[in-house]
């Protein structure tokens, strides 16, 4: 769908230079979604895996996040074997709905209610992200996070639309589940993509 290269704005890896590739094409279909357009795949012109290769080369970035839509949607071995090659450590940010594919340095899982992830996924998770929308996310957020590894991050982040609201909830929350840490959009705070 889109290519560009920016600062990571959420999680773990907040305030690294990456690259980031846009995946068109999801079917999980979160009411919330900030990136709606990237959910039918076929309005998006394909791009081969050289010239999007050649592209994170040509920005001189150390880090590639695959986001979408839903990547895994997609085999992704042989575009994560092209950026092995040419030393781009590897992200991929997930709902985990579809088998995991390609070879990553980390794993961020962001499970969505629509499409639960799959158990091969939980396993795998570098970084449990959970977007809080409504208070019964803090009990889907406890529930998935009781399905992950014990040396995986845990990360609650408020729905955009509603982060002045959610913020305050979220930082109770987080200093009375403090196994918790907040993620917040910092690219939206920044104005970059």
């Amino acid at each position: 769908m889109e290519e560009f290269y920016t600062i990571q704005g959420e999680g773990f890896n907040t305030g690294k230079a990456a690259y980031f590739i846009r995946i068109g094409g999801c079917d999980v279909g979160c009411h919330w979604c900030d990136v709606k357009e990237s959910w039918d795949a076929n309005i998006h012109p394909l791009t081969p895996i050289e010239k999007i290769i050649e592209n994170v080369i040509a920005y001189k970035a150390n880090s590639v996040v695959v986001t979408g839509g839903e990547p895994l949607i997609y085999n992704l071995d042989s575009l994560t074997a092209l950026l092995k090659q040419n030393n781009i450590e590897t992200f991929i940010e997930t709902s985990g709905a579809y088998t995991l594919s390609g070879n990553w340095d980390w794993i961020c899982l962001s499970p969505k209610k629509t499409m639960a992830p799959l158990k091969e996924v939980y396993s795998k998770a570098n970084e449990l992200k959970v977007i809080i929308f409504n208070k019964h996310d803090f009990v889907w957020a406890e529930e998935q996070a009781a399905l992950v590894g014990k040396d995986c991050y845990l990360y609650l982040q408020p729905e955009w639309s509603k982060h002045a609201q959610l913020v305050p909830e979220i930082i109770e929350y987080v200093k009375d589940h403090p196994k918790w840490m907040i993620s917040l959009q910092t690219h939206k705070y920044m104005n970059i993509p």
